[in-house]
């Protein structure tokens, strides 16, 4: 019967290129090459390898299960009177295409993947899990679409810039071991890789009267820091959590590593850096009572 050859080649070769994606997928995940791979194509690798290993079994699975039917004479009598040729290459295409765009790894983040292999000991140090920390920001995670995002660098300077993904990612990298700690209760202590603030700022040439950094986030949200804090205590842009690169519900593209600050002076998804001489500037919570100093050691509320 034409109808059963036909459908049969297209499992058959199904079930091959399923085969082949899962082993090259594996191979990836065993030898961890994302980490090799340049930084402009690190919007979770690891997420995208892993995903497409995870269909690829599905699938494979899929066709070795419908090879076994085309073996049974009542599926003859399914083909003919049901499908033809060329409708099966279509629902099989179509359901293929709808898979592959669902769990196209720009469209979700997994956690759980990312956490498995993140730096779980720091220098004899344990640390928290990625998984560790809480949702609260106040749109939800942000997916930012990395071509088309600039780090915006302006205010009261002599040379405003804006720079993109890679190219702020050439400055001097650093790593430190911070704790977030929470209004709400929590804390995580995570090590953080960035570069340093100060060095983007000074290529900016601020202006004498600036004394206050203010963070823009790709949600809107915004807070900030004294430009003396920033430059004393050598505060971080961090793009980097426990060896990974930021998912997206961590901040990715970047998030301010505010040491000894509270949570809500961490902005995450940081898209402007603004210079002003507004030393009682309010961001989002700030504007709701909480302390604009935002010092973990100091009163969470404005009195």
């Amino acid at each position: 019967m034409k109808e059963k050859t036909v459908f049969k080649h297209v499992v058959i070769s199904g079930a091959f290129l399923s085969f082949v994606v899962l082993a090259g997928t594996g191979i990836l995940k065993y030898k961890k090459i994302s980490q090799f791979l340049p930084i402009s194509s690190q919007t979770l690798p690891l997420e995208a390898i892993t995903t497409y290993h995870e269909y690829a079994a599905l699938f494979l699975g899929i066709f070795v299960l419908l090879h076994f039917i085309i073996q049974k004479a009542w599926f003859e009598y399914i083909i003919k009177t049901i499908f033809s040729g060329k409708r099966i290459f279509l629902l099989i295409g179509s359901i293929i295409a709808l898979v592959i765009f669902l769990s196209y790894p720009g469209r979700k983040n997994n956690i759980n993947q990312l956490a498995a292999v993140e730096i779980k000991n720091y220098h004899g140090e344990n640390l928290s899990s990625i998984k560790d920390f809480r949702e609260n920001s106040i749109k939800g995670p942000q997916y930012v679409d990395i071509k088309n995002y600039r780090l915006e660098i302006s205010g009261l300077v002599n040379q405003p810039y804006n720079l993109f993904y890679n190219e702020a990612l050439k400055q001097t990298k650093y790593s430190k071991l911070i704790t977030l700690n929470c209004v709400e209760g929590w804390s995580v202590k995570i090590l953080w890789e960035g570069i340093l603030l100060k060095d983007l700022i000074a290529k900016a040439r601020p202006k004498k009267e600036v004394k206050t950094v203010i963070f823009h986030a790709y949600d809107g949200y915004t807070s900030s820091l004294s430009l003396d804090y920033i430059e004393n205590k050598n505060i971080l842009l961090a793009y980097k959590i426990n060896g990974i690169v930021l998912p997206a519900e961590r901040g990715f593209p970047f998030q301010v590593a505010a040491e000894d600050k509270w949570g809500y002076k961490w902005v995450k998804w940081v898209t402007k850096i603004e210079l002003s001489d507004d030393p009682d500037y309010k961001g989002y919570w700030e504007k709701s009572g909480y302390n604009n100093n935002g010092d973990v050691n100091g009163p969470k509320f404005e009195e």
